[in-house]
């Protein structure tokens, strides 16, 4: 397939590598990067030119809606717009009804597998949109993924990447209190996990990125929590989740109060830039609140 890939950061970047070692024409563009391997046209529009799919990896809703005006109108009839960014779920509506007036396909896509799912061609995706659409686009997914899963119309693709993310919030946050209680307990923290891996608290979080340094599969957090998944990344996806709740008027206690935690780390204390799993050496350090 002829792609155009807008938005080549660290996520962006060895997708659309990926895509163009297996033999499809990508034509990249990108207001700062220059990867290595990638034709680059001087614009988005320019990017899109005769393209059958156009693939977006961008940091928010307001740019995605920008970007979409600039590149619709540049496609051709019959193309496929996939927005691989995580975004809010009313711009990912947005951009489906616009590109679809324009006689467009339209996915939302969002990913789950971090920077290192990207590079190895792991990633999960997350798709909303219609089955033609996806069926069209599913073997680029299989290029760049290794799990892609339709989750329905327009903006599921959105939801379900806002719910996982909220789930997965939370649950780092109970991982590393319950590593900072057994510490003050005097527990081992390669005896917490032997237990908890194999009994009821049982978690991703625990199991597969475990927050304490030298326990279970290696993790950023041996590697000085360096992100793998940055702290205020798991912010910007907690803020859009608690911003979906609202939306749809849903009680989200817990997650309302992983975003609270995760602002406070980010914007007040030094979290910025390490990654969301730091929050085990933040509550280690931390006495009981009154």
């Amino acid at each position: 397939m002829k792609i155009a890939f807008i938005g080549l950061g660290n996520m962006g970047a060895p997708m659309a590598q990926n895509l163009a070692k297996a033999g499809h024409e990508v034509t990249g563009f990108d207001l700062a990067a220059t990867p290595e391997g990638l034709p680059m046209a001087s614009s988005a529009a320019a990017a899109c030119a005769g393209a059958e799919v156009a693939i977006t990896m961008l940091p928010d809703g307001p740019i995605l809606r920008r970007v979409a005006d600039e590149i619709i109108p540049a496609l051709g009839q019959g193309a496929v717009l996939v927005d691989c960014s995580t975004v809010d779920v009313q711009s990912a509506r947005a951009v489906a009804a616009q590109a679809a007036q324009a006689g467009l396909g339209a996915l939302d896509a969002p990913v789950s597998g971090g920077i290192g799912g990207a590079q190895a061609g792991s990633l999960t995706f997350m798709v909303g949109g219609e089955d033609a659409d996806f069926a069209r686009v599913q073997p680029l997914f299989e290029i760049m993924g290794a799990k892609t899963v339709h989750c329905g119309g327009a903006g599921a693709g959105q939801a379900a990447k806002l719910c996982n993310n909220m789930i997965l919030g939370a649950t780092m946050i109970a991982t590393c209190e319950a590593f900072a209680l057994a510490d003050k307990l005097g527990l081992d923290r390669q005896s917490m996990f032997d237990v908890v891996s194999t009994s009821s608290g049982y978690s991703w979080s625990m199991n597969a990125y475990c927050p304490a340094p030298g326990i279970g599969p290696q993790s950023p957090a041996d590697n000085a929590y360096q992100p793998g998944f940055a702290a205020e990344l798991m912010l910007k996806d907690l803020r859009l989740s608690q911003q979906a709740a609202e939306a749809a008027d849903a009680e989200t206690p817990m997650g309302r109060e992983a975003m609270a935690q995760y602002t406070t780390f980010v914007e007040d204390e030094d979290g910025r830039g390490k990654d969301f799993s730091a929050m085990l050496p933040r509550l280690a350090e931390k006495g009981r609140a009154q």
